[in-house]
């Protein structure tokens, strides 16, 4: 796996990492899911330079022009419910992307420090030969990416695969690099050094799906 950690590089990045994070400023919910959204699409434009392209040539009024542009098929799949704005910011930059969505939580059993990935919910084009986009904005344990991914193997097998987050901790980028083949990237915003004893990550930014949507009640 190659990952791609663009908090290494100093950009407009960090103003919108150090709002989504900063306590008293995600509590507008508008702004944390709008900020996530255009950390979607920074991360997005630079993936797009790894992709593979052709020269097409281009009638304009005046004359005609060749210019590079990506061949890839692309299909973008992101979990529900915090990947969303997430997608949003993928699919304003991956604009004929095909779709995907799956609905993956944490179920805790027993003990409220274990738990297991449950899927319930999934809707995919074919993937046979193309590009998948696996999108969430947290890469906490990995669980939850490696999950989905296992579930996605029945409607065919990628050409590629990219994984997008926006925080991760370092166990789960281990997992994730553990667990994909070589020809698997990750692009992530920034990586966080460890997880606390529920699995989240810290200094992190908290529940992501809670902060763009509203807490929801526990099961």
């Amino acid at each position: 796996m190659t990952i791609h950690n663009l908090s290494l590089q100093n950009s407009l990045l960090n103003n919108f990492l150090a709002e989504i994070r900063d306590v008293n400023l995600q509590k507008d919910s508008m702004r944390f899911r709008r900020n996530i959204e255009r950390i979607g699409e920074i991360l997005g434009y630079e993936m797009s330079k790894n992709l593979t392209y052709n020269s097409e040539s281009i009638q304009t009024p005046l004359d005609k022009c060749s210019i590079n542009l990506p061949e890839n098929d692309i299909v973008l799949c992101s979990i529900l419910r915090a990947g969303v704005p997430l997608h949003n910011g993928l699919l304003n930059y991956f604009d004929k992307a095909e779709n995907a969505f799956i609905s993956a939580y944490r179920h805790h059993k027993h003990n409220p420090e274990s738990f297991e990935i449950i899927v319930e919910y999934l809707a995919c084009p074919n993937l046979e030969g193309k590009t998948l986009i696996l999108a969430d904005p947290m890469l906490a344990t990995g669980q939850s990416m490696l999950a989905t991914f296992e579930a996605l193997k029945p409607f065919g097998t990628p050409k590629e695969v990219h994984l997008i987050s926006v925080i991760g901790a370092q166990d789960g980028v281990d997992f994730v690099e553990q667990n994909f083949n070589n020809n698997t990237h990750l692009w992530i915003a920034s990586i966080d050094k460890t997880l606390n004893d529920k699995g989240y990550i810290v200094p992190g930014l908290g529940d992501a799906g809670d902060l763009a949507f509203g807490e929801k009640l526990q099961q």
